[in-house]
C-alpha cells in the first residue's frame, strides 16, 4: 500500500508521484500552494493547499510532519499531521500515521496502528448534520 510511492514512480492516476521534495532537514514556515506530487520528509508549519482543479498528491513521509490545514485531492500520511485534512478523492494512513484533526474524505484507507485524534467525516454528509453543540465544525459564537 505505502511502499510503492517512491520518488519517480507513477501513481494510480498516471501522474508522476513526486515533483517537489521537502527534505528531512528542511522546515518551512508559511502556506504552500502546489500541484502534482509533493513529498514531505521535513516539516511544514502552515497550510498546504493543492491548486484548484489540479491533479495533486500530498505525501507526508514517516519522519515528516505538517502543522496546519491540508486541502488536496489525495493525501497519504505516514508521519504526523496536526490540522484538518480535506481530501476530495482519497486519504491513505500508514501504520505510523498520527493525525490530530478532522479528516474530510471520500475514500479512506487505514493501516492497523494508525491514529486519529478527531473525526472522520465523509464528503457526502450534509453540513447540517455536522453542526450542533458537540460538533467540532460548529460555528463559534
Amino acid at each position: 500500500m505505502f511502499g510503492d510511492k517512491g520518488k519517480g514512480k507513477v501513481s494510480r492516476n498516471g501522474t508522476n508521484s513526486v515533483e517537489t521534495l521537502i527534505g528531512p532537514r528542511v522546515v518551512i514556515r508559511g502556506d504552500i500552494s502546489f500541484s502534482g506530487g509533493l513529498y514531505v520528509e521535513g516539516k511544514i508549519i502552515g497550510k498546504v493547499v493543492a491548486d484548484e482543479g489540479a491533479a495533486a498528491v500530498l505525501t507526508v513521509a514517516a519522519l515528516g510532519s505538517v502543522e496546519g490545514e491540508v486541502h488536496a485531492p489525495v493525501v497519504v500520511i505516514a508521519g504526523q499531521l496536526h490540522g484538518d485534512v480535506h481530501a476530495s478523492e482519497r486519504v491513505e494512513l500508514a501504520a505510523n500515521a498520527r493525525v490530530q484533526g478532522n479528516i474530510f474524505y471520500k475514500v479512506v484507507e487505514m493501516a492497523a496502528g494508525s491514529m486519529i485524534t478527531g473525526r472522520l467525516i465523509h464528503a457526502d454528509v450534509p453540513m447540517a448534520q455536522l453542526t450542533g453543540p458537540d460538533s467540532p465544525v460548529a460555528a463559534s459564537p
